[in-house]
């Protein structure tokens, strides 16, 4: 793997971004406005980092973030993605997404929207609960005393094999919560969104999540 796309240049994708050329990678960005509005952080980036439309982020990449707002995941390119791990960063968020029914009766999760969307990709739940600019500041190399941990889910064992290791790249534990329907233990306001933990923590964190209609 040496490409990584991100399709979503806000605060989560651009710091993937600078993760991701940081170690090695090169980097295909878009986002909803078009590439020469990434200029300046394409300049940023350097060499190793293009700015491109969604299709061709998909296309270009060994491995796809999709961190675009929940409300406008129809407009993937489904057929580009096929056969390749997908990362989701995304939450719920009604205010801004507007009601979605299945996720306010908590019959399904946002990682398995996606999955459906995507049916034919590989979809791992990852980065969704940690602050943008923790991303940067808080990996630590392998075997460091009291290094964050952070959450994975996915369907796929294999791909979340290739996400838990590019999470120890980019200098972070991994807690593999299973299948992409236990992702919602780490959904905003439950008790592992936010805040700095380790692995033992956040395991405990996530154990003690409770679904909305049951707080």
């Amino acid at each position: 793997m040496t490409t990584i796309g991100l399709i979503g240049a806000g605060n989560i994708g651009s710091q993937l971004a600078r993760l991701s050329v940081a170690n090695g990678y090169d980097v295909v960005i878009s986002n909803s406005r078009g590439p020469e509005t990434l200029r300046d952080l394409i300049e940023e980036l350097g060499p190793r980092a293009r700015a491109t439309t969604a299709t061709e982020t998909a296309a270009a990449g060994d491995l796809v973030v999709v961190t675009i707002p929940l409300n406008q995941i129809d407009t993937l390119p489904v057929a580009e993605l096929a056969g390749k791990v997908v990362i989701d960063t995304n939450n719920y968020y009604p205010g801004r997404d507007g009601n979605i029914a299945a996720l306010d009766e908590e019959s399904t999760t946002t990682a398995e929207l996606l999955q459906d969307r995507l049916s034919a990709s590989s979809i791992v739940k990852a980065f969704n609960h940690i602050y943008a600019a923790d991303l940067t500041t808080d990996g630590q190399p392998a075997g460091s005393d009291n290094r964050r941990a952070l959450v994975i889910a996915g369907d796929d064992t294999a791909a979340s094999a290739t996400v838990t290791a590019l999470l120890d790249e980019f200098g972070f534990d991994t807690v593999n919560l299973g299948p992409l329907a236990e992702g919602w233990r780490i959904q905003r306001d439950t008790p592992g969104y936010g805040p700095r933990l380790n692995a033992s923590e956040l395991r405990e964190a996530t154990a003690a999540a409770r679904r909305y209609r049951d707080q």
